[in-house]
């Protein structure tokens, strides 16, 4: 037996005098003008300036030359290409005269003997419906395209109907309509038997189009995907709609990015460029990587080495180009791996190696100035405007000590501190500084610009590790995954940074040696000593006091400390709102109504007196417990136990939740109170409750230990705590391979359940092992009895229903 390839080859060899009949019927009608009028509409609205002449255009699957001949009477350069001599042969007779103005090209659509980027247009006509690999050849399609080039494709569902029963009906209307019209039957000649046995074996008779075409062409890069699905109306006869009227013909468009040129260099859509980036006519050259994605996006900045004897910045920009993945990329990412060069090769510090100044305060520069006047000109001018965002990698230079913490410029338009404000939120560090600053920083004059901008310190003294340095390269992939431009996932964090305002930047009044008292990260009060500036007899120069209380930034770290320079800087805490918690309360709405249906159903299952069995064995006895359900979401425990006879509080941050747990216990008969309560905020008193209980609640909080704290707080003496949980931050919830049909995972669908994904990877309790963290955590709060039950799953899951919880939980169970 032949090959599908084989075949597809030999039917068409044999029909192309037969189907180069049909063309020359197009090219003697009004089809010849109609799609003459729609190319050249396409071809200009897309090159609206260039000459026909300056047009390279390829015609994929030529056949016998159609398309080719309305191109070429037009000025364009047109190659055609056809995998079939005969096709070929009948287009050369077609074209005529206008044949030795067109390149003729033996060449398979899936696979082109052709280099890249050469045209500025591909054109294809009811080609990719009978096409081996129709994925191969939008990939092919795209590589020959130059960039800003444009693909068109125009195509039908033909041989749909062999398997879908309803195109089925519509194409044997379509022949009944020819026949009563006594109108040429365009199946008549075509073979149908063979043609049919070709189209069970090619894929897109099967796929749904052309919504796989759409999904197909951005898959090979090309973006502005669109179809037009009415534009058979512009290029079919009354005879042709009569045919063919169930399966109407449609345009299919997409586009290839253009480079990405910056000075000296340009570089295509999909690739890397690594190398360095001229500034300043060449006076100033900087290592660099630019990464430019086949998908359209934003542009990113990421500098380092502005201050060059900060190391942990540099490190990871130059890791950043390394493991960044280009197909991950949308939009470009440009990384200056030092900014002040000279600096840095002669290890001469962080201040410019022939001036002596210092780079952050010299923009935005004087392109006749100093060496980092002229250097902050030239990145401001020529780097800085080329970018949609900006980060800039600094850490402690060679006499600071500091803990992590991020600046967004906040001196700029609303809308832009906003944006630096919310990739600030992506830094996994304590603390985040609002600049108060216009001018000066690197960041602060991108952010006056209009570019959201932010600055990360990490590590100090002039040193770097290579964790500090994975750190800061996790910052800025959690950004560029935050913004867009980079598709992944966002990483595990460890902290939601709190605001700090109000800074206090201490200078010594003097030179001497410092004696600081406190360390960087050390939280302080109101009057506390900082540090002491001594002469070398041990006389005291001056005290360093706290002016209000907050959390040290950093300090200087060297013995000695220089008159007017930097001694130490502090600022005072703001409690933020935490947007993550905006953001599971929004997830947890969106479910909240399947949530009850499914609560609703568990209540009256065999799994309900399974749970009140394992819970009634961990309460204690003999008396009317008041007991608290935490996180009870649609109120599952709370009318468990209220139905028992136990006082029962549901607290749940969720509003849609608690009102459908209200509705569930009035639907049970069951005295339940609900309040709408954030777990880590409890707004009781202290030992209120006999019993606090939670069931798959602290593995969606942001802050855990403290929801711990609150729980024990508003415990009675002797009272019991109850966590049921499971270690899902290690599940995948988009696995549901082993889910039972009816089960609610299935049902979610795969952008919430991704959405759910994102959020655990917003929380530190993600990346803990459990349950081992939480007994370490309660044992720090002096609690001695614990109880750990691993079994928990086993007893509870016999069934794999729309119940089943596949990830083994566990029960912690300890007393106040």
């Amino acid at each position: 037996m032949n090959t599908l390839k084989e075949e597809i080859y030999a039917y068409w060899t044999d029909r192309a005098r037969g189907y180069s009949e049909y063309n020359q019927q197009e090219m003697a009608d009004a089809r010849r003008s109609m799609w003459k009028k729609k190319l050249l509409s396409l071809i200009t609205g897309h090159f609206p300036e260039k000459k026909p002449e300056e047009i390279k255009i390829l015609d994929v699957g030529t056949g016998p030359g159609f398309f080719a001949l309305l191109l070429a009477e037009a000025g364009y350069q047109v190659t055609a290409a056809d995998v079939t001599e005969e096709m070929l042969k009948e287009a050369r007779q077609n074209t005529g005269e206008l044949a030795e103005r067109i390149t003729w090209k033996l060449s398979d659509a899936q696979r082109l003997d052709l280099g890249d980027d050469l045209f500025d247009v591909v054109l294809s006509r009811n080609v990719t419906w009978n096409l081996e690999d129709p994925g191969a050849a939008y990939q092919e399609w795209y590589r020959v395209l130059k960039p800003g080039g444009l693909m068109c494709n125009f195509d039908a569902d033909w041989y749909g109907h062999l398997y879908d029963e309803e195109k089925r009906s519509g194409y044997e209307e379509d022949r009944r309509r020819v026949e009563e019209g006594n109108l040429e039957d365009y199946y008549t000649g075509t073979d149908i038997e063979r043609m049919e046995s070709i189209a069970r074996r090619v894929p897109l008779s099967r796929l749904k189009r052309p919504q796989w075409d759409l999904e197909a062409m951005e898959a090979a890069g090309f973006f502005q995907t669109e179809c037009d699905t009415e534009v058979w109306k512009e290029v079919w006869t009354e005879e042709e709609i009569a045919n063919n009227g169930s399966t109407p013909v449609f345009l299919l468009t997409g586009k290839k990015r253009q480079v990405f040129c910056l000075n000296n260099i340009c570089v295509k859509p999909g690739e890397i460029w690594e190398g360095d980036l001229e500034l300043a006519e060449g006076e100033i050259r900087l290592p660099a990587a630019v990464l430019h994605g086949k998908k359209p996006g934003k542009t990113m900045l990421i500098t380092a080495g502005v201050h060059a004897g900060e190391y942990v910045g540099i490190q990871a920009a130059i890791e950043l180009a390394q493991k960044l993945k280009i197909h991950k990329v949308t939009g470009t990412v440009v990384i200056v791996k030092v900014m002040n060069v000279p600096a840095f090769e002669k290890r001469n510090g962080s201040l410019g190696l022939t001036d002596h100044k210092n780079l952050n305060r010299e923009f935005p520069g004087d392109p006749k100035g100093t060496e980092m006047e002229r250097l902050a000109w030239a990145v401001t001018r020529e780097l800085q405007s080329a970018a949609d965002y900006y980060i800039d990698l600094h850490s402690g230079d060679d006499y600071e000590q500091l803990t992590p913490y991020v600046y967004y410029a906040g001196m700029a338009e609303e809308k832009v501190v906003n944006e630096s404000r919310r990739m600030a939120e992506q830094v996994d560090v304590p603390y985040m500084v609002r600049s108060n600053v216009a001018s000066g920083g690197s960041y602060n004059h991108a952010a006056s610009t209009g570019i959201p901008s932010i600055l990360i310190e990490r590590g100090g003294m002039g040193g770097w590790t290579y964790e500090e340095v994975r750190s800061t390269r996790r910052d800025v992939r959690n950004i560029l995954c935050h913004l867009g431009i980079y598709q992944g996932q966002k990483d595990y964090r460890t902290y939601y940074p709190l605001e700090v305002t109000d800074i206090c930047y201490q200078d010594a009044s003097q030179d001497g040696l410092w004696y600081p008292f406190k360390k960087a990260g050390d939280v302080i009060r109101e009057g506390d000593i900082l540090g002491e500036v001594r002469d070398y007899k041990g006389k005291l120069l001056e005290i360093s006091m706290a002016e209000s209380d907050g959390v040290i930034l950093y300090q200087t770290g060297t013995l000695q400390v220089l008159g007017n320079g930097a001694m130490i800087a502090y600022g005072r805490i703001v409690a933020p709102c935490d947007e993550r918690k905006e953001r599971i309360v929004h997830y947890w709405e969106k479910r909240s109504s399947d949530f009850l249906e499914h609560k609703r159903a568990e209540l009256h299952s065999d799994m309900a007196k399974r749970w009140l069995s394992e819970i009634r064995r961990q309460l204690p006895e003999g008396k009317k417990l008041r007991i608290l359900d935490v996180g009870c979401g649609a109120g599952f425990f709370s009318v468990l136990l209220a139905r028992e006879g136990y006082q029962v509080t549901g607290v749940d941050l969720t509003p849609d939740m608690v009102e459908n747990a209200r509705i569930l216990a009035r639907e049970e008969n069951a005295e339940c109170e609900f309040q709408i309560m954030d777990a880590e905020n409890l707004n009781f008193a202290d030992g209120s409750f006999d019993v606090v209980i939670s069931r798959n609640l602290t593995w969606t909080l942001p802050d855990v230990r403290r929801a711990y704290k609150e729980w024990i707080r508003v415990l009675k003496p002797g009272g019991v705590l109850l966590n049921f949980d499971a270690n899902y931050g290690m599940s995948d919830f988009t696995d549901v391979a082993d889910l039972p049909e009816n089960h609610a995972h299935q049902e979610i669908g795969d952008e919430m359940m991704r959405e759910c994904e994102e959020i655990k990877r917003q929380l530190p309790i993600s990346s803990y092992s459990r349950p081992a963290w939480d007994l370490e955590t309660l044992g720090a709060m002096k609690l001695q009895k614990f109880q750990v039950d691993l079994g928990i799953s086993s007893r509870i899951y016999l069934e794999k229903d729309e119940f089943y919880n596949p990830t083994p939980m566990f029960m912690l169970r300890t007393e106040k």
